[in-house]
Formats: structure tokens, sequence, C-alpha cells
């Protein structure tokens, strides 16, 4: 099967590519798989890149998933949508960390943690 380079994918397969990485990612998480959680970690990060680029800012489209059923899923589209809907953002990740759905509620303290003390600034 031949792969789709990300630049030729639409922005609904870019949103379906997000999550299968972000559910990949859940479960090397929680197997110890750092190696394999690291390059699923590039992997999301050129999707959002992609999904960045695309006229307007297509990040939006990840917005339904700070609804989605996994945490992990949860957890990044709240990352990476903190620079244009910060409030939602926001709101998903002390859900996330109210929930203490781990190893997620770490994270999203962490990341509300950072936001608060701007030492993470979104783009």
């Amino acid at each position: 099967m031949k792969s789709v380079k990300l630049e030729e994918m639409n922005v609904a397969q870019l949103v379906e590519q997000f999550v299968g990485i972000a559910l990949a990612q859940d479960v090397a998480a929680r197997r110890d798989e750092i190696r394999k959680y690291n390059r699923l970690y590039d992997e999301l990060e050129a999707v959002e890149g992609e999904l960045k680029t695309r006229e307007g800012d297509q990040r939006r489209a990840l917005v339904s998933l700070l609804n989605h059923s996994n945490a992990q899923v949860r957890l990044k589209s709240a990352i990476a949508l903190l620079a244009i809907v910060p409030e939602a953002a926001r709101g998903a990740l002390h859900i996330i960390s109210a929930c203490n759905e781990y190893p997620q509620a770490a994270d999203a303290r962490g990341m509300l943690r950072a936001v608060g003390e701007g030492s993470y600034v979104p783009s």
C-alpha cells in the first residue's frame, strides 16, 4: 500500500491521522515503549504542523476531539488548540486533570502550570 504524504491529505484525513497517532501513543506509553512514543510524538507534531499551514489554520478541525473518549487524544488536541481556542483547550486540560486519568492527568497539570507561568507560549 502506498503511503500518502501529509500535504496530499485533506483536513478530515489529517484529523483521522492525528487520532490514530494519539491512540498509538497511548498504547506505547502504557507499555513503556519510549522510542516508539517519541517517534509518534514527532509524527503527531508533523500532522499538527500540516494543519497549521493550511489556509485559515485548520487546527480548528481538532476541536471535536476535545470530547474524544480517549484521554491521550483529548490531551494532544487540547495542547494543539491552546493557540487558537485557549479557553476550550484549557477547559479540556482541567477536565483531564480533574478526572485523574493517568498518565495524561499529570501532563495536563504540567501544561496548565506552564501556560499559567508563561513558560509555554502556544503558537
